[in-house]
């Protein structure tokens, strides 16, 4: 029987998880961070937009109840950008970890390998949940969004009727 500890493979495997988890939150991040913008520039259109309504009108009041969902939605898309920072880090730190456990655990320093394997343990953890709940509240913000965007076109089928 093979010693798989032993190989360079269970070094290889182990570094690869936390390594493509790394890309797929950088990729997230990246993909959030967008969406941050494009609900900055949707506020500013809106509130370049107020001045010219009634403030009693059904289209002023419209446009406040998009700020109050943009502003939701920015609280969300922060919260999920952290979130998805924090994940990437502690992803990062985890591959970290894990080849200095290898290190240690090839040169028989079985303290250092026992605590670099505890620790590179906790940070997947930590890393996963991040995701898990940045990833919650990037639906929840989606969701806010298409109700957002559903009320949008219902007001532009009422104007052209």
């Amino acid at each position: 029987m093979v010693d798989v500890s032993s190989t360079p493979f269970a070094v290889l495997t182990t570094v690869v998880a936390p390594a493509i988890l790394t890309n797929a939150c950088s990729v997230l991040a990246l993909g959030t961070a967008n969406r941050i913008a494009r609900v900055v520039d949707r506020t500013r259109a809106i509130n370049a937009e107020l001045p010219a309504f009634e403030r009693q009108s059904l289209s002023y009041g419209s446009r406040v109840k998009q700020l109050a969902m943009l502003r939701q939605r920015s609280v969300l898309l922060v919260r999920a950008l952290r979130l998805i920072y924090g994940a990437l880090g502690c992803f990062a730190a985890a591959a970290l970890l894990t080849v200095l456990g290898s290190a240690l655990g090839y040169y028989e320093m079985m303290l250092g390998f026992s605590v670099s394997a505890v620790l590179g343990l906790l940070a997947g953890i930590l890393a996963v949940g991040g995701l898990v709940y940045g990833s919650t509240l990037l639906v929840r913000e989606t969701q806010i969004a298409m109700e957002q965007s559903g009320e949008e076109v219902e007001e532009a089928l009422r104007a052209h009727q």
